[in-house]
């Protein structure tokens, strides 16, 4: 026990502030909220639920519950849904084809969930990753991803989906000047209020891996006999943090209202530095792999769940983030009151 004897002046307790529930919540330095989260869902072509067996807890979901669920998010005080394609392996080709389906689950399920909830936005991935055959972001030749070929395609996929009624372009894809095309194309089709929230930080990780499970995209491969295409060729090295400064400031100058830093916790670094950097709109997405360790190891009794959950949300804030995108929005704006 230490002696009061020993202190000069009154000693400095900071466990004062601690002591009580009430004193905590009135010093607290970030508070998290319903407002504060995007829900990422994945809807699929089928009817019903299915469960996603790498995502305890997650399942993709029809155009009719992805409506209800439009509904819930509101009732919950969710802002807005990030959704993502399960699209049928007959239906993907070399260039996504289908990416840009007017009638496509997408479109679908945009206008679906809009009718519902007209006041919950709608996220959109500008991607071709979920339409292709060999599961890369964009057009392969001779094993290289083509840039200029694969930003025609995100143009079109962009613009079905805001004519859809998508609030939100995201482009996750990763390409060189993809951001400034969109925003031109945009304007130009006289749909200058539609967002862009730019993956403007994506990085190469091992973490999206349940995700491709969940979306069912096609086994990476090469595009062209012997000629191997690795996705650390446009994502981003998980080595670098300069570099994502960069790219921050490109998709800023080229038109971006918001930018995501991707993946989350292990990233945290680099969402500080953006948000400080810019003082723009900064988010991160908990991605699948983030989600599926906290999952399974509440399901295993290693971790409390609920607790790990509200703690991982909460370090977003605290770095930086305006909001994060997850698959827990819907329990964590349970657990705060939505």
């Amino acid at each position: 026990m230490r002696s009061a004897s020993l202190a000069p002046y009154p000693a400095l307790r900071l466990r004062r502030l601690r002591q009580a529930d009430w004193t905590r919540r009135l010093v607290r330095e970030n508070v998290l909220s319903p407002s504060d989260l995007i829900w990422s869902m994945v809807v699929h072509e089928g009817e019903g639920r299915v469960p996603v067996a790498a995502m305890p807890g997650v399942d993709r979901l029809s155009v009719k519950l992805a409506a209800e669920a439009a509904v819930e998010a509101r009732r919950l005080g969710i802002p807005a849904i990030a959704i993502f394609p399960q699209i049928d392996g007959s239906r993907k080709d070399a260039v996504g084809g289908n990416a840009a389906d007017p009638d496509g689950v997408i479109a679908r399920a945009v206008r679906a969930m809009k009718d519902a909830a007209p006041e919950v936005g709608i996220m959109c991935d500008v991607a071709l990753d979920p339409f292709t055959d060999h599961g890369h972001d964009g057009v392969i030749e001779d094993g290289r991803i083509l840039n200029e070929a694969t930003i025609e395609r995100l143009v079109e996929q962009g613009l079905m989906q805001a004519k859809a009624g998508c609030d939100i372009l995201a482009p996750s894809d990763m390409m060189d000047g993809r951001v400034g095309a969109l925003r031109r194309a945009l304007e130009a089709e006289g749909l200058a209020d539609t967002m862009i929230m730019s993956y403007a930080a994506k990085y190469a990780s091992a973490f999206y891996g349940p995700y491709r499970e969940a979306i069912g995209s096609a086994k990476l491969g090469t595009g062209a006999p012997g000629n191997p295409v690795d996705k650390m060729t446009y994502q981003m090295d998980p080595a670098n943090s300069d570099e994502a400064i960069r790219e921050v400031a490109l998709d800023l100058a080229e038109g971006a209202d918001m930018v995501m830093v991707k993946p989350g916790l292990p990233y945290l670094d680099i969402v500080r530095r953006v948000a400080e950097t810019f003082s723009a709109p900064t988010f991160a997405f908990q991605v699948s792999g983030e989600y599926a360790m906290i999952a399974a190891a509440g399901a295993n009794g290693w971790i409390d769940r609920d607790r790990a959950m509200m703690e991982s949300l909460m370090a977003f804030k605290r770095a930086g983030c305006a909001g994060i995108i997850t698959y827990f929005a819907p329990e964590a704006a349970r657990k705060l009151g939505g």
